[in-house]
């Protein structure tokens, strides 16, 4: 495949971006210490594709400081938007800073750090977050095991904001039509809620999967197919066992752009066109323009 036969509007709704620890310096509780994956070579391996739009997803190893997802956001100039991390006291000005260079989306991370994280617990993060993406009309993006989406249901039904629920909801084993699996897709028949079909090497035996489970990828298409977005994960973080010491360099998955997003588009199914996940879903979410 090549650009003229896709779209130069096509979106990578996940990835991440990795500087310079000297002027972009990481948290001292991270799991492991990152290699650097500039947005330059992402250009270089998704321009090919007709992808030029990106959202820069803040990861864990940055914290709250959301310095050089700012910064690439600049450097896109209005081909990206931003889910930031912040903390549950930011103020205003802040928030402002964040929406006019980009930021769409406030995220929750109960997966790096899911040790002791209770439902009540949740409950109170996912509701401080929610407070805050309401004042600047964002979304909150959560990353979660599945069980415990399952079992906040409950309160996520009510979230006052759009909710967008990473890498299929981290399902891990799990079937679509087993407990947790009908509890997720009925959360996703709900009209704010968002799915991200990325990082299919998530979930499942193996950890370098580029083709999604095609029984997931139907049934969350069946509830939401317009409100799913794609996301290859880039630079595809070492799987969640590998990590443990902040000293530790641990490499990225060894795993190829082009087969990341060949091995999604390929398992889609007919009524969930390409255009529809990778160009107008991401456009309204994110707030892109023609």
């Amino acid at each position: 495949m090549n650009a003229t036969e896709t779209s130069d509007m096509f979106c990578d709704s996940h990835v991440h971006v990795v500087g310079d620890p000297v002027r972009y310096p990481l948290t001292g509780g991270r799991g492991y210490t990152p290699d650097p994956a500039p947005l330059a070579t992402l250009q270089g391996q998704a321009g090919p594709l007709g992808i030029t739009r990106f959202v820069i997803v803040q990861p864990s190893f940055y914290g709250n400081n959301n310095s050089l997802l700012l910064d690439t956001l600049d450097a896109l100039e209005g081909q990206g938007r931003g889910v930031a991390a912040v903390d549950p006291a930011a103020g205003r000005d802040e928030l402002g800073d964040l929406a006019a260079r980009g930021v769409r989306g406030l995220r929750l991370n109960l997966y790096s750090n899911a040790a002791g994280v209770t439902g009540a617990v949740l409950q109170r993060r996912f509701e401080a977050m929610a407070a805050l993406a309401r004042e600047c009309d964002f979304h909150v993006e959560i990353i979660a095991p599945i069980a415990m989406l399952a079992e906040s249901a409950e309160f996520l039904r009510r979230s006052p904001v759009p909710v967008v629920v990473d890498h299929y909801g981290l399902f891990a084993d799990e079937t679509p039509d087993g407990l947790h699996g009908r509890a997720l897709l009925a959360l996703l028949r709900h009209p704010q809620f968002w799915m991200k079909l990325s990082a299919p090497y998530r979930s499942g035996g193996d950890i370098l999967a580029v083709r999604p489970d095609r029984r997931w990828l139907g049934a969350i298409g069946e509830c939401c197919g317009d409100r799913c977005v794609w996301g290859s994960d880039w630079p595809h973080t070492p799987p969640h066992e590998a990590q443990g010491r902040p000293e530790s360099r641990v490499p990225y998955r060894a795993l190829d752009y082009r087969a990341v997003f060949e091995g999604f588009r390929d398992s889609l199914p007919t009524d969930l066109p390409v255009e529809r996940i990778l160009r107008d879903n991401p456009a309204r979410l994110y707030g892109f323009t023609a």
